[in-house]
């Protein structure tokens, strides 16, 4: 991608993000590695909170320019949205969630990401970059129509005679 696609990438996630009432500020954002960031969203997870604190650390990111590579940012964020102080602390301080940030990654390499967004359904469908909620819209209908075709199996009672059936259900032990 040249300087003027980035560019022109950035404005149009900028007029897409303030259209649904989200202010992406590029020119305040600060790189770094987000390896910290995704343990922490592991953590999260285990609470109940995962989306609040990805929530909570895009809007860090995209619209206050917070350094969400830096450890005591995280630490902070994550207590704002309401983990406990002291497992944060810890998860910071060790390696927890480490190994699930690895396998994570190896998931992405198969699935041949390379960049965010990114976004997968049912394992099968994916689609890269910024999208109109109508192509996320019909992701997920693909995806669900193909899952929620179910073959009813037919089990009579010559095969089976412990099957049980009613109606279109059957239950075989």
């Amino acid at each position: 991608m040249t300087i003027a696609q980035a560019e022109q990438a950035d404005q149009q996630m900028t007029q897409r993000a303030a259209a649904d009432g989200l202010e992406f500020r590029f020119d305040l954002i600060r790189g770094g590695n987000t390896f910290d960031a995704h343990r922490l969203l592991h953590l999260a997870k285990d609470h109940g909170l995962q989306s609040e604190v990805k929530e909570r650390l895009l809007r860090a990111t995209f619209t206050e320019g917070l350094p969400i590579a830096d450890q005591p940012t995280l630490m902070r964020l994550a207590t704002e949205v309401g983990l406990p102080a002291a497992q944060v602390q810890a998860a910071m301080h060790g390696d927890a969630y480490a190994d699930a940030v690895r396998a994570d990654e190896r998931q992405a390499a198969r699935y041949g990401i390379t960049g965010v967004p990114f976004f997968v359904a049912d394992g099968k469908y994916a689609v890269s970059g910024a999208q109109p909620p109508e192509v996320l819209l019909q992701l997920l209908r693909r995806a669900y129509h193909e899952t929620s075709q179910l073959t009813p199996v037919a089990v009579t009672a010559d095969t089976n005679p412990e099957a049980s059936c009613d109606g279109d259900s059957c239950a075989v032990d």
